[in-house]
């Protein structure tokens, strides 16, 4: 229930003449650096690429049409399936997809252990969770290459335990990327489940505990479930920026391993690049992220009617 005032009046009464006044600065804010951006990002997919960089203002579906058709090299033949950018495309939906897994996958026991210590030390916790990321994440990136690279100290550390008789080929694979994307989000997985887990009345564990429940069902069958809005915002806040990361491709992957953001990225730089097929990529991966949230909005507002 709101707080009162002296008048009688609750403060939520108070202040409905002018809510719209204090929101203004917020809506200013996102209007200009997120709205703006994206609806100029719309329109630069529907125009027609300057061979210098930048664009021509004349209407076309030709980037569109690059990123899914290939009509050959001079755009005279049949057009077929462009299978070069859609496997991009896939790749980092199987990469993110993979580093969330793997957040979950530590980050979930990490948080309910934090959740279930004393009130005084969880403060350290988050303080221990949280400290590198004060660190540029180019910088966080550099040295996840340094640490695993040929010569690095993971090597050189099994080397020197005999478990390998040579260096292991880390960098430029897979499990390099998946890595540095682990390690650039997983605080965003830990953080919203440590919420959930520290608000959840673990006297529902002690009643089942007294039923003879098992901790493997007590687990899946109540904690989980009331936990859930926390899994599932940073499975959201782990997936949607590893979708688009360009960061951890470009300094642990190769060709091999290349994503949707190192391919966005490399057509805004120089004069070689194509803004509009760069804006291109950029709406139909926002179009994925949108969807992801629509169906999230959709399963959260079916639970809670």
């Amino acid at each position: 229930m709101a707080a009162g005032t002296g008048s009688g009046r609750t403060v939520s009464a108070t202040f409905r003449p002018i809510r719209g006044w204090l929101l203004l600065p917020s809506w200013a804010i996102i209007g200009f650096f997120m709205v703006i951006p994206v609806l100029l990002m719309l329109v630069y997919s529907f125009l027609t690429k300057e061979f210098r960089g930048g664009v021509i203002w004349e209407p076309t579906l030709a980037a569109y049409d690059q990123f899914l058709f290939d009509r050959g090299l001079f755009g005279d033949e049949p057009p077929t399936i462009e299978w070069a950018y859609i496997t991009i495309f896939i790749r980092s939906i199987l990469q993110a997809t993979g580093a969330t897994l793997l957040c979950l996958l530590i980050g979930f026991p990490t948080a309910f252990f934090i959740a279930t210590r004393p009130a005084h030390t969880r403060a350290i916790w988050l303080f221990l969770i949280t400290i590198p990321y004060w660190v540029n994440l180019l910088i966080r990136t550099v040295s996840v290459r340094f640490l695993i690279r040929d010569n690095g100290p993971l090597n050189d550390f099994l080397l020197a335990l005999g478990l390998v008789d040579q260096p292991l080929g880390l960098i430029n694979t897979n499990f390099a990327v998946q890595l540095g994307l682990f390690y650039s989000y997983l605080p965003f997985m830990v953080l919203p489940i440590y919420a959930a887990v520290e608000r959840y009345n673990f006297a529902f564990s002690e009643a089942a505990s007294d039923l003879y429940a098992p901790k493997w069902t007590i687990l899946r069958r109540i904690v989980i479930p009331v936990v859930k809005p926390g899994i599932i915002a940073g499975c959201i806040l782990v997936f949607v920026p590893s979708l688009g990361a360009f960061l951890a491709p470009d300094l642990l992957g190769g060709a091999k391993t290349y994503m949707i953001g190192s391919l966005i990225e490399e057509q805004f730089k120089g004069n070689a690049g194509n803004w509009p097929f760069g804006a291109a990529a950029s709406m139909i991966l926002l179009s994925m992220v949108l969807v992801v949230l629509l169906f999230y909005a959709r399963g959260q507002s079916r639970e809670g009617a």
